[in-house]
């Protein structure tokens, strides 16, 4: 995804068993307003730390306050986001409960967990941890979300996780699987191990760094930081052959209405 003006955290909730759920994605530079608001600041410095991939250094502009909104869909995820200075992390919550999606840079667990708040919800009600992918400024606080948060489990796409240093181990996760009703769609091409994470209910996509909107436009993977530039393109075009209204993003604004149209003319494109 484009890193020129942001940088993505992203977690994803995974099938555990306990029904409903919830998830959340932290983001920063790009960040774009929705319906229900939640700003959150770094608990830290706000830079990237020696973790963070190359895109956290890429572009250090601030964002506005970050936001959230509801899915319209009876049954569906809320979502809420968090504004961390260069990347963006969202709340997905659903009968109380919730999943974090990326973790962003080192130091960026207090912003998160001032979105929980923001969102209603404790660390006590996070049950999943998902990672779209291994960069720094995805996956820089999973320790200290995973100590926060105890009986989270965390999770990301196979080929990353090697990559990821987490005090607890770190799950795999593959192409159609459901995550306490979020299913999971396998995006390689940024990393070897890039994943999506889908609402189907709320029609929410969490695109992590596979697609981007930083300066108002979307694009797909960020080319600098991009590992397989053919596996990127066909990435965009499997996530526009699905149905959603709301594309949350690592890096830039949401799109919160036609998404999964801009998405399909984006990769028809070329």
């Amino acid at each position: 995804m484009q890193l020129a003006a942001g940088i993505t955290r992203r977690t994803f909730l995974v099938h555990a068993g306990r029904g409903t759920i919830a998830l959340a994605v932290l983001g920063v530079a790009g960040c774009g307003p929705s319906a229900i608001s939640s700003a959150a600041t770094p608990s830290g410095d706000g830079e990237p730390s020696s973790a963070a991939s190359p895109e956290s250094t890429a572009a250090g502009a601030s964002s506005p306050p970050a936001s959230g909104a509801p899915s319209a869909a009876t049954g569906g995820v809320t979502w809420h986001r968090a504004n961390l200075g260069f990347v963006s992390a969202y709340i997905l919550a659903r009968a109380g409960e919730a999943a974090i999606v990326d973790t962003g840079v080192a130091g960026s667990e207090g912003a998160i967990g001032d979105a929980l708040t923001a969102a209603g919800l404790g660390w006590d009600a996070v049950g999943h941890v998902i990672l779209t992918h291994r960069h720094g400024d995805h996956a820089g606080s999973i320790d200290a979300i995973l100590g926060a948060a105890p009986d989270a489990a965390p999770y990301a796409g196979a080929e990353d996780i090697p990559a990821i240093a987490a005090a607890r181990p770190v799950t795999a996760v593959g192409d159609g699987e459901n995550v306490s009703g979020l299913r999971i769609v396998t995006t390689p091409g940024h990393t070897a191990g890039h994943i999506a994470v889908l609402d189907e209910v709320g029609r929410i996509l969490v695109a992590g760094d596979a697609l981007g909107t930083v300066g108002g436009t979307l694009a797909g993977s960020n080319p600098s930081f991009t590992e397989d530039a053919p596996q990127a393109k066909a990435s965009i075009a499997k996530l526009g052959a699905l149905e959603f209204d709301i594309l949350l993003v690592g890096h830039g604004e949401p799109i919160l209405e036609g998404a999964a149209g801009q998405v399909a003319a984006l990769a028809a494109g070329g």
